[in-house]
């Protein structure tokens, strides 16, 4: 009897086993289009590393200091899909001249405010990431990234509008964008 039970559960647990998918992993880059529901996008060619690390930049007097960290198998979800990806995710930290911090995401973890990347492209050695913007979502929009050598890379802020009111916004929110709205801005890696 005790054969049969022991016989029966493994033959239980191969078929559930069987029955059970993995989750399909793909090339970082593969469209949304092309990406079956919870799939992972892994960056099987490394392509995320050399944008990790600690960068300083200075725009209009103030000094910028970007924190860029890879994130593995990163729940995503979109409009039309729910996925996992390699990410990179950048906190920061923005000075005036005087050393008096205007943003800090680094240590404040302000959850409110993202900058993440969404995708690289190897052709021209750029990466691409969603800013949510700060306060109220102003300023939320693109950066690009573009490695010009191991130690530098080339930053370009590209915001979109928003149309603030005290419904969206209440009186009194700092509204400021802290981050350089400019492009070909250079950040050493420290």
């Amino acid at each position: 009897m005790k054969t049969n039970i022991k016989t029966t559960i493994l033959f239980s647990l191969f078929i559930s086993f069987l029955s059970c998918k993995a989750q399909t992993t793909l090339p970082l880059n593969t469209s949304l289009k092309d990406i079956p529901a919870n799939s992972y996008l892994k960056d099987l060619n490394n392509e995320l590393n050399s944008y990790t690390g600690i960068f300083q930049g200075s725009f209009q007097g103030k000094s910028i200091t970007l924190y860029i960290s890879k994130i593995e198998n990163k729940l995503q979800k979109s409009s039309q899909k729910i996925y996992y990806s390699d990410i990179l995710d950048i906190k920061y930290i923005v000075k005036n001249s005087s050393g008096v911090v205007l943003q800090d995401t680094k240590n404040n973890n302000i959850p409110s405010i993202n900058l993440y990347s969404i995708g690289t492209k190897p052709y021209n050695n750029s990466a691409i990431f969603f800013y949510s913007g700060t306060n109220c979502n102003v300023g939320w929009g693109k950066i690009i990234l573009k490695k010009i050598s191991s130690t530098q890379i080339s930053w370009e802020y590209k915001p979109n509008d928003i149309i603030l009111d005290n419904s969206k916004c209440p009186s009194g929110t700092d509204i400021n964008i802290y981050l350089p709205e400019t492009k070909d801005l250079i950040f050493t890696k420290q």
